[in-house]
């Protein structure tokens, strides 16, 4: 067990593989042994997720001749039935240095323009980081937003309900009452309305924190858990969270419950973004860094636009043919900046990392050539067939300044670029001689480098 990992479980990067621990292969870089009985339950669900045709977020491999399970580039906390967690972090925190610490920092940081994440609170989430793993720290946000809610008061609300009462109390219903009371005349079936605690929002609330009991190992977090729960004593706990969560209503002044419930929807319904299937119910937090890199560059790039220029993510508006009258394959590039109502410039996150000196052979600095016949697809619908389209790769060591153009021969006049974006700086680095370059703000600005 690593330095920081869970107190039942490992930390690894992306792509890291595991094997089972009865194995007899030597231990290797990026290959981690876990209990026979995790292992075979991550295998299980490598085979429920290719029949089910679900993303492929586990695969098996092999490793010096064993088989094994190799993490893809879905990060955050994977947790199997028996309470063992791995803790996948991404790939470029051992890229840029500092080891798992940093790394889970960072992807806290990038987790936060995540749509559906937005409600971590950066500063304490950092602070935890620092200390303990991540699922104890999606947790302690949690409870830090229930706490809150604690402080301010619940929300109660009418709610209506039907009961035998030894009072008449709101309206008599007949029927009921007839057949219920033929003989006791002590009693009156009735509907009445009850202000009352016992609404969908704090159903949920309540709900959540009996899965945190469960699953935190954290005594801070268990302290704290049973503390809030307490207060939820009158407030039965949600039975289907599935039609609570359609039956939220935020009343007018009901702002301060909008984080909790964001945090609630993830530990229940496990709904970002993929939770272990099976009968085995297993929550687990993973995130598919793509979206998560894409979301972090959108909006740290929006700041660092000039004005009037503004960025437009998943832009939608061409398509790559027409067939009998009717567009066929979207072309959705990731981000496009417009000035006016003109497209100026296309740009797509690609979450890879590349070497700048390795452009001879098979290597070509690890780029794609898929993707440049993406760009020059994205290039000659959006732009004309001219000007400057965009790949943006995450800032590493053997990554640190763009490479030199890429020229496209048809349409002449389309040119590529592969650019770093610093995930500590959160900016942009963009060639002096790149045609775009006054549209972003200075300080970001490189020389030529002489590479390409």
């Amino acid at each position: 067990m690593k330095a920081g990992s869970p107190v039942n479980g490992i930390t690894i990067y992306e792509f890291d593989a595991l094997i089972a621990a009865a194995s007899d292969s030597g231990d290797a870089e990026n290959l981690h042994r876990v209990p026979d009985r995790v292992y075979g339950w991550l295998e299980d669900q490598c085979l429920r997720s290719a029949e089910a045709g679900d993303a492929a977020w586990l695969r098996l491999t092999q490793r010096r001749g064993r088989r094994a399970v190799q993490v893809t580039s879905f990060v955050g906390v994977l947790r199997a039935p028996d309470g063992f967690q791995i803790e996948v972090l991404p790939k470029v925190g051992k890229a840029i240095g500092g080891g798992a610490k940093e790394a889970r920092q960072l992807l806290i940081e990038m987790l936060c323009c995540l749509q559906g994440f937005r409600h971590v609170q950066t500063d304490s989430a950092k602070i935890s980081a620092a200390r303990i793993p991540l699922l104890e720290v999606f947790i302690a946000e949690y409870l830090r937003a229930v706490e809150r809610i604690v402080k301010s008061g619940l929300r109660s609300d009418y709610s209506s309900r039907q009961d035998n009462l030894f009072a008449l109390r709101g309206k008599l219903l007949v029927a009921p009452h007839m057949r219920q009371n033929l003989y006791r005349a002590d009693r009156f079936f009735t509907e009445h309305d009850e202000f009352t605690t016992d609404r969908p929002e704090n159903r949920l609330l309540h709900a959540a924190l009996r899965r945190v009991l469960v699953l935190t190992a954290s005594q801070a977090n268990q302290r704290l858990a049973r503390e809030l729960k307490f207060v939820f004593a009158d407030v039965p706990a949600s039975v289907q969270p599935r039609i609570d969560f359609q039956r939220v209503r935020l009343d007018r002044g009901m702002g301060y419950y909008t984080d909790a419930l964001a945090w609630a929807r993830l530990i229940l319904d496990e709904a970002s973004p993929l939770t272990g299937t099976g009968n085995h119910h297993a929550p687990s937090l993973l995130f598919p860094m793509e979206a998560v890199f894409e979301a972090f560059a959108a909006k740290h790039l929006a700041r660092q636009l000039t004005r009037p220029l503004i960025l437009k993510t998943q832009a939608r508006s061409h398509h790559l043919v027409r067939h009998r009258g009717q567009n066929w394959f979207r072309l959705k590039p990731d981000l496009l900046i417009r000035d006016g109502g003109r497209d100026a410039l296309v740009l797509d996150t690609k979450w890879k990392l590349l070497d700048g000196l390795k452009s001879n052979g098979s290597d070509k600095y690890g780029l794609s050539q898929g993707d440049f016949y993406q760009l020059q697809a994205y290039g000659h619908s959006y732009l004309d067939g001219l000007g400057d389209v965009v790949l943006v790769y995450p800032k590493t060591s053997t990554f640190d300044r763009p490479l030199s153009v890429f020229e496209f021969p048809k349409p002449e006049g389309l040119r590529l670029w592969a650019l770093p974006f610093c995930l500590k700086s959160r900016r942009l680095s963009v060639p002096d001689d790149a045609p775009f370059a006054a549209n972003f703000l200075g300080g970001c600005r490189e020389g030529a480098t002489g590479r390409g």
